[in-house]
């Protein structure tokens, strides 16, 4: 079941109390996802952590496609975000967002149900005051399923029985409680939580079903890349669409080999024209456009290659020596997926940047995670 919540009045106080708890959530583009955590509300205007660089906080997260996630209470909060820049708050760099108009909610004690939970023991006692040790198989706001070690004897225990058990999930999270069997097939149990767990149980539950929850999101998006069907043609074999580089720079092709190793072939092209058109005949999953400096003859004639591409397959902005407010409207104009202003120490976001274009565009699938971005590491 979900809801949407309009009134301003109750967007406000939904997200002044994140911001009063330091709740942590999750901002995501199209093509990457960025953790954060809620600092302050103003009149018009929600402040968050900034875990990424300031010219992807500038420019990397504006457009109309961002939106927020959070957990609240035993649910979780999904919103449409206009990023307005950055800002200081407490001695720490902020994202400045304006106040979303809508929240959508979903209430995760209707279904959502973790089945990855690692190696849990679980310990319940039968009507019957029998002790059973069990593994957990999955787990939600709302109840638990268990593989008993032991065959559960006839009459031992029945559908609607209510019994008592100790879910040890983590150190901060200790599930002691009530449960009604629900369902019983050989020795799998499953359970609805009677009465439902208190708040100082169930809100850490829901933050740890939220974040399972973005987990199982990149899990899905990886068997997408991993399970996508070589293209055939009848008597050929077509090779696996591949990234282009087009760059004068033979140096950048091989940092970028080594930086995207495991996503796409890259083939590095001369900026020529006749060569660009040959290569796009092969269709590659992303083209990535070289700008060396801010030479305007540079740009003119890289402009001119752009515009073979534009409509055809996405592009990837890809700057040295260029300042990043400078290289983000070229972006813009050129109707490019995204840009970077590339030194070595983004190679992990670069990966992740383009990883996040091709499932977009080609694979399917959420966004990944970007890496955390630190001011220190900023200024280098």
């Amino acid at each position: 079941m979900a809801t949407t919540i309009k009134k301003p009045e109750e967007i406000r106080e939904i997200l002044a109390k994140a911001c009063e708890r330091r709740e942590m959530l999750i901002l995501a583009t199209p093509f990457l996802r960025f953790e954060s955590t809620f600092l302050a509300l103003e009149a018009a205007e929600l402040h968050v952590l900034a875990t990424m660089g300031r010219e992807d906080a500038t420019y990397g997260l504006r457009g109309p496609d961002l939106t927020m996630r959070f957990p609240d209470g035993l649910g979780f909060f999904e919103a449409p975000v206009e990023a307005l820049g950055v800002d200081l708050r407490e001695g720490r760099r902020t994202v400045r967002l304006a106040l979303p108009k809508v929240l959508r909610e979903n209430d995760q004690r209707v279904g959502y149900r973790v089945e990855r939970v690692g190696r849990v023991a679980v310990t319940f006692a039968t009507p019957g005051n029998n002790i059973h040790t069990s593994s957990l198989v999955d787990l939600s706001i709302s109840g638990a399923k268990l593989h008993t070690q032991r065959d559960i004897t006839t009459g031992e225990l029945e559908i609607g029985d209510k019994i008592l058990l100790d879910i040890p999930l983590s150190e901060e999270i200790q599930i002691h409680t009530a449960a009604r069997v629900r369902h019983l097939q050989t020795r799998q149990v499953g359970l609805e939580f009677i009465p439902e767990l208190s708040p100082l149980i169930a809100e850490p539950l829901s933050k740890w079903v939220f974040l399972k929850r973005e987990e199982e999101r990149e899990r899905a998006a990886l068997r997408l890349e991993q399970n996508r069907a070589p293209e055939y043609r009848p008597g050929t074999v077509a090779p696996e669409r591949g990234i282009l580089l087009v760059s004068a720079d033979p140096a950048m092709a091989k940092t970028l080999q080594e930086c995207l190793k495991g996503l796409r072939p890259l083939t590095r092209l001369s900026p020529v024209a006749q060569d660009l058109k040959e290569a796009l005949l092969s269709k590659p999953v992303l083209v990535i456009f070289h700008l060396q400096g801010t030479s305007l003859d540079g740009k003119r004639r890289l402009k001119a290659l752009v515009e073979m591409t534009q409509r055809k397959m996405p592009l990837l902005l890809l700057g040295t020596d260029v300042d990043g407010a400078a290289l983000f409207e070229l972006a813009s104009e050129w109707k490019a997926s995204s840009a970077l202003a590339w030194s070595p120490d983004r190679s992990l976001f670069l990966q992740r940047l383009v990883q996040g274009i091709i499932r977009r565009h080609a694979d399917g699938g959420d966004s990944p995670m970007a890496p955390r971005e630190t001011e220190l590491g900023e200024r280098r």
